[in-house]
């Protein structure tokens, strides 16, 4: 036989442990807390040294788990999205709802309050598999932000009247640029050779030779392309090629200049960014370029081969970058010496 107090006491407690439990919140793996946060390390130390005002874009996050998305570093959190507190090692406030997307997402738009959020998923169930690659992917979708935090972007992507109506900007993936076309896919398998060619010039003389080549069969290349067609070429090698350049520079410097904390380290899938940084140099770009074929990859080649022009405009004008955002949508220009 309970006695009432005792009885009492029986209650209580399973009252407060029911409260509680419904009161407990989701919380992001610590493994990907550790992966975030050295993203965020990175961004913050080197971030500039690739990109000026690197740090002035938002660094807005949606990370994806199979049961939960959760916002971190977000400045304006939708309504649709509950509390779970301040993360110390985040410096941020961490939000969650109901997952909404897919899991293996790698992407950056205007997901949540009209402010370009990368939305990711965990390592593991993208294509990026290990921390790593993963943490410099962020770095690659943060880029993302920059560019679409520059004052004038969307009105100049606009501007250049290629969504045909599209309002989801869906266009960028969809448009109908001419892939299939054999005479644009021969020229364009002939311009990716040449820029290999040019990328793997050893003495100036040399490269000043390639290089002129190389900028004569890209005019011959574009004068097979129709304007809209010559325009969204230029759009994806400037916003997606200059991307996958920017990977592998933030992973090159981070492997030259940068001290991974000991909780990165001790991931199990931990790499040390040297690695990340020849993969993507090598796999990703250089050993990509004289494979390419436009029937087959579509869109997907723009992302080595402007990262090879990116490159190519390292050794053939090193003060590029300062056009880059000024200047938007095509790398040709940079070629040029002077402004």
């Amino acid at each position: 036989m309970i006695r009432p107090f005792r009885l009492l006491v029986v209650l209580l407690v399973c009252l407060t442990t029911k409260d509680g439990l419904a009161q407990e919140k989701p919380a992001i793996p610590d493994v990907d807390r550790t992966r975030l946060a050295e993203a965020f390390r990175i961004g913050d130390r080197l971030g500039n040294r690739v990109w000026s005002n690197w740090d002035q874009a938002p660094f807005a996050v949606l990370l994806i788990t199979p049961e939960y998305e959760f916002l971190i570093r977000h400045p304006r959190p939708s309504a649709d999205f509950t509390l779970v507190g301040k993360d110390p090692l985040l410096q941020s406030n961490v939000y969650f709802r109901k997952r909404t997307q897919n899991i293996d997402f790698l992407a950056t738009f205007p997901a949540v309050g009209g402010v370009a959020t990368i939305v990711i998923g965990q390592a593991e169930n993208t294509d990026k598999k290990s921390s790593t690659p993963w943490v410099v992917t962020v770095l690659h979708e943060h880029f993302h932000q920059l560019q679409m935090s520059q004052p004038s972007y969307f009105a100049e992507v606009e501007s250049l009247n290629l969504s045909r109506g599209d309002q989801s900007g869906m266009w960028m993936l969809n448009f109908a640029f001419p892939y299939q076309n054999d005479q644009v896919a021969t020229q364009f398998s002939r311009l990716s050779n040449l820029l290999a060619q040019a990328l793997q010039a050893k003495t100036k003389k040399e490269f000043s030779a390639k290089l002129a080549i190389y900028l004569e069969a890209r005019k011959a290349f574009q004068s097979l392309l129709s304007s809209d067609d010559y325009k969204y070429f230029s759009f994806q090698l400037w916003q997606e090629g200059i991307s996958r350049y920017t990977e592998f520079r933030i992973a090159d410097l981070a492997a030259k200049k940068y001290q991974p904390s000991k909780e990165f380290r001790s991931l199990k899938d931990y790499t040390p960014f040297k690695e990340v940084a020849s993969s993507i140099l090598n796999q990703q770009i250089l050993e990509k370029l004289p494979t390419l074929q436009l029937p087959k990859s579509e869109r997907i080649v723009f992302y080595p081969f402007g990262a090879g022009e990116g490159l190519l405009l390292d050794r053939a004008n090193p003060r590029w970058r300062s056009r880059y955002f000024t200047e938007k949508f095509y790398l040709d220009k940079y070629f040029s010496l002077t402004k």
